[in-house]
């Protein structure tokens, strides 16, 4: 079955595997859809140019300056002749074009009858319209903008070929650090075809793991030979890749949107070849600095450490460690001596005080009595204890008696008292 596409107006029979239609059918057919477009302005860039001598028809190619795609322009040779100002390569046009489908050979253009250079005002309008989106997108916001590395490993370079740009990166990057590697892509930098060469390039260096920052330069121009630079989807490219970029676009007073959008914003391609890598000669010196600062500051620390050690050792407990040892042994013998001699003292004087009280107890007592030739008569009292004798009417005749005498006693036993 047919779909609704297949359907041919006009009475034509279905195209099928049995029915096909010829070339010339199909070609009309193409023809009769493009010519319902109608006329329509188209913008881009004259990227190459036809005009004969002699011929009444020139012919353009007008390519879209943000990706690769381009149509062929006829026009009068008339028109071409009239425009102000005279078209060239790579100039901005918005073309007044009816599509036509060539029969013959198969082929689409643009029929053109009339063509308006883009003036420097309108660039410089729309590169501001451009602009002003960016930062309302927050492409140029410093937050989002990655640091340099100090000390890459590799630097991406796109820039033209054998260009003054190119020299200057080099020199002043391989002057200041002289092991630094490049990986230099030459691309064109102006015209119709910048824009796709540099946003391959830009992907390239992108993802190689060796690259830790992207240089894109050029050297001073016209607004129209920096136009590239502010187109907005190599604009996007840039705030989207993954390796940091610098811009050094052109010189002091240039300021294309790549300069915004970048990471870091070189003045001009020397400023770069300055900034991506550090100067050996500086860095070295301030080594040596560092070197002589933590010097001075450990032989400060260790000398403070020495005469604190110093000072400890100056102690009496650290200069003569025995010393307060035998001291306090001395005293300790001292004492003890003392000790000893007190008690002595007061043990002498005890067994004085001893003796002393000794003597007077047997002065006193009844033993010296005794010895003088006394005795001492006791007898038993009713509980059957003895008791001193002291009265002849204590006892009674017959009483037992206990005689106590120096050197022992006797019993007697008590007679009729004398009178």
């Amino acid at each position: 079955m047919s779909s609704a596409a297949e359907r041919p107006r006009g009475g034509t029979a279905p195209s099928t595997a049995d029915n096909p239609w010829p070339v010339r059918t199909v070609a009309r057919k193409i023809a009769d859809w493009i010519h319902r477009l109608g006329s329509v302005w188209v913008e881009g860039q004259i990227t190459q140019i036809s005009a004969r001598p002699g011929t009444q028809t020139s012919f353009l190619t007008l390519r879209d300056p943000s990706a690769d795609v381009s149509m062929t322009v006829t026009c009068s040779a008339r028109l071409l002749r009239t425009c102000e100002p005279p078209l060239r390569d790579g100039a901005s046009v918005v073309v007044h074009a009816r599509p036509s489908f060539f029969l013959g050979r198969g082929t689409l253009s643009l029929r053109a009858d009339e063509i308006r250079p883009v003036g420097i005002g309108e660039l410089l309008a729309r590169i501001e319209r451009l602009r002003k989106l960016l930062a309302a997108e927050g492409l140029f916001a410093p937050e989002r903008k990655r640091p340099i590395p100090f000390l890459p490993k590799g630097v991406g370079l796109i820039t033209g070929r054998a260009s003054a740009a190119e020299r200057d990166v080099l020199v002043n990057a391989r002057a200041r650090w002289p092991a630094v590697r490049f990986r230099v892509i030459n691309t064109a930098v102006q015209g119709a075809s910048a824009v796709p060469q540099i946003l391959q390039a830009l992907a390239t260096l992108d993802a190689d793991p060796d690259i830790d920052v992207i240089v894109i330069a050029r050297g001073g121009g016209s607004v129209e030979d920096l136009l590239p630079f502010s187109d907005e989807t190599l604009c996007r490219a840039v705030a989207a890749a993954g390796t940091p970029v610098v811009s050094a676009i052109g010189h002091e007073p240039d300021s294309p949107l790549l300069d915004l959008v970048a990471d870091r914003r070189c003045s001009t391609p020397t400023d770069a070849g300055k900034t991506v890598v550090p100067d050996v000669a500086e860095e070295t010196a301030r080594i040596h600095q560092l070197r002589d600062r933590a010097r001075r500051a450990l032989h400060g620390w260790v000398d403070t450490q020495r005469r604190l050690l110093e000072q400890i050792r100056s102690r009496p407990s650290l200069a003569d460690p025995l010393g307060p040892i035998e001291h306090r042994a001395a005293e300790i013998e001292a004492q003890v001596e003392r000790g000893r001699r007190a008690i002595l003292t007061t043990v002498s004087h005890e067994q004085s005080a001893l003796a002393a009280a000794r003597a007077r107890l047997a002065a006193l007592g009844p033993s010296a009595t005794l010895e003088r030739g006394y005795a001492v008569v006791q007898y038993l009292d009713a509980e059957g204890e003895f008791r001193v004798l002291r009265s002849v009417s204590e006892v009674a005749e017959g009483t037992p008696l206990r005689v106590r005498l120096a050197d022992g006693a006797v019993r007697a036993i008590a007679g009729e008292p004398e009178r």
